[in-house]
């Protein structure tokens, strides 16, 4: 069994789309990740689960979603891994999302790449991979 170095997490099947961009790139550098759909808002348990199943296998997550894209930001605040956020476009054309996921308080960090940009959040988690320490 191949551990998953790399979690992207949707907030909807909806978001599909832009994971999948990002599952290629991912898929083209032989790196190995796993894709869940978790709705922070109706299933913050079921997050909180996975979170503590992947603590030792995951290095760096991938959180994609629009509109409030609160996803990111709880997801940073429950764990020290990296959390790279892809904003969704949607009614505001995902200007709403970007913005929420820039702006999060002190002490929960979230990177974000550009509006549905799933292929600079694979590309900037394989760098975070690459880090020499």
């Amino acid at each position: 069994m191949t551990v998953a170095k790399i979690a992207l997490i949707m907030g909807s099947e909806s978001d599909r789309s832009v994971a999948d961009r990002a599952v290629k790139v991912l898929e083209r550098h032989g790196v190995a990740y796993e894709t869940r759909v978790i709705s922070v808002h109706r299933e913050p348990e079921v997050l909180d689960r996975y979170l503590d199943t992947i603590k030792d296998t995951v290095t760096v997550i991938i959180a994609i979603a629009g509109l409030s894209a609160a996803l990111p930001g709880m997801i940073a605040a429950k764990t020290d891994k990296p959390v790279i956020g892809v904003p969704v476009s949607g009614r505001l054309l995902g200007i709403d999302a970007l913005l929420s996921m820039v702006q999060m308080p002190s002490g929960v960090p979230v990177a974000v790449v550009g509006i549905d940009n799933g292929e600079n959040a694979a590309l900037l988690a394989i760098r975070m991979l690459n880090i020499k320490r």
